[in-house]
């Protein structure tokens, strides 16, 4: 069986972005999805698009891999730029304020799914279940279960490579059953497709299964303890920068 790689997924590496504490990069992030959906145009959103670039240089990650991140939202994504160019009430028509309006924000929406895989892919998961408790421990005060949103957070990221190993794993087994999965027309194709959906389901709800009772066996009571020191130098200078940055795309 063939190793897929998942877009986003956790790459062991030494890169800047590695280095970086979980907390800082989740703050940049979040700072990063703002500027993206808040940049004036053009010249906001070309600042953003500069600090795309610089992330996925200190992240080694590939525009490809962006890209590939958007394919499955590209029929969808496809569909709402053509829906706001074309005009239907009134004087039917093409509309280049609609086209240009939906192509800034399905420009916006590709920049934060660029942040956001440079940011998963150089952070643990468990890295990133500990920086959200971290950041958000003084909502425990309001008795919000910070510890069970910081670990559903976790194993909803680990549950993603899996699913595409286990999708893959599934349909290796019917095609070897004689199952052709790529042939015949769109409604033959989503019949057979049933054929590993419905094992998938099943495997999914079995692994879930299996997960709550290690969890209860455990005593898991949905707070965790997570040693995380102060912050560098380099995470308060990446946050400065980040935050120049962001005021920078914001002002423009």
């Amino acid at each position: 069986m063939r190793k897929i790689a998942v877009p986003g997924a956790y790459v062991p590496g030494c890169t800047v972005a590695h280095r970086l504490d979980a907390r800082a990069k989740l703050v940049l992030l979040l700072a990063a999805t703002v500027a993206s959906f808040a940049a004036p145009a053009p010249w906001g959103l070309a600042v953003v698009v500069v600090g795309l670039a610089a992330s996925l240089v200190a992240s080694r990650t590939s525009p490809a891999t962006v890209l590939l991140g958007l394919r499955p939202a590209a029929i969808i994504l496809l569909l709402s730029l053509v829906s706001n160019a074309v005009v239907l009430v009134g004087q039917p028509g093409f509309s280049l304020a609609g086209l240009t309006r939906s192509a800034v924000v399905i420009c916006r929406i590709a920049l934060v799914v660029g942040f956001a895989l440079s940011f998963s892919a150089t952070t643990a998961p468990p890295a990133i279940a500990d920086a959200i408790a971290s950041l958000m421990a003084p909502l425990r005060r309001l008795g919000a279960p910070v510890g069970g949103i910081a670990m559903s957070s976790s194993i909803a990221l680990r549950f993603i490579p899996l699913t595409v190993e286990e999708v893959e794993r599934i349909r290796c087994a019917q095609r070897a059953r004689g199952a052709r999965l790529d042939e015949g027309g769109l409604v033959a194709r989503l019949r057979s497709w049933a054929q590993v959906l419905v094992p998938l389901v099943v495997s999914l709800f079995r692994r879930a299964d299996e997960l709550a009772a290690a969890m209860c066996d455990r005593c898991y009571t949905g707070e965790q303890t997570a040693l995380l020191g102060r912050l560098a130098v380099r995470d308060w200078a990446a946050l400065l920068g980040g935050a120049l940055w962001a005021a920078a795309a914001l002002l423009l």
